[in-house]
């Protein structure tokens, strides 16, 4: 898929898993240093937050306004998956006060990237994430998903939560 970096074309090495399909597992590390699955997760509702690093302003952001999310609704489950080692990770969440989202790393593959279609291969983010977001529902099928076209911008919070909060109306 292409997408921009400060409005430079760049791509990635597929497209998202489509709404209606079951998300693919994977294993991501936890900033405990285990492996850790969409398995562990299993019976709650899921925003997967795909972002480059968290070390950045805007994926510190996003990181941020779904912490605050989740607050407000501890039953569903907000992951950040990003290519950063848990240590860093753990440092930026610590940071910023990040107690309601789960850092997730990719710290030991990039199967994760690869699999779910967002895996830059050019340009000067080659081999990070470029930025997504993908909502879960208990059964793990994709009910919303948006690749940002511009990865310097934040994703489109309201509709992401909107769909994650659908079960509640």
């Amino acid at each position: 898929m292409r997408i921009t970096f400060k409005e430079t074309p760049i791509h990635t090495n597929g497209a998202l898993p489509p709404i209606g399909s079951k998300a693919p597992d994977f294993v991501l590390v936890s900033k405990e240093l285990k492996d850790c699955s969409l398995k562990d997760f299993s019976g709650k509702r899921k925003l997967l937050s795909i972002v480059p690093s968290l070390d950045t302003s805007v994926c510190s952001l996003s990181a941020k306004k779904f912490n605050k999310a989740m607050q407000e609704h501890p039953e569903h489950i907000a992951l950040i998956i990003s290519a950063d080692s848990p240590f860093a990770q753990q440092r930026i969440c610590s940071l910023e006060h990040l107690e309601n989202v789960i850092p997730l790393s990719m710290m030991r593959s990039k199967d994760f990237a690869r699999t779910y279609g967002v895996l830059i291969t050019d340009g000067p983010l080659a081999g990070l994430c470029a930025r997504a977001v993908l909502v879960l529902d208990e059964s793990d099928l994709i009910v919303y998903e948006q690749l940002v076209p511009e990865i310097t911008q934040e994703p489109d919070y309201e509709k992401a939560l909107a769909a994650l909060n659908r079960s509640l109306a």
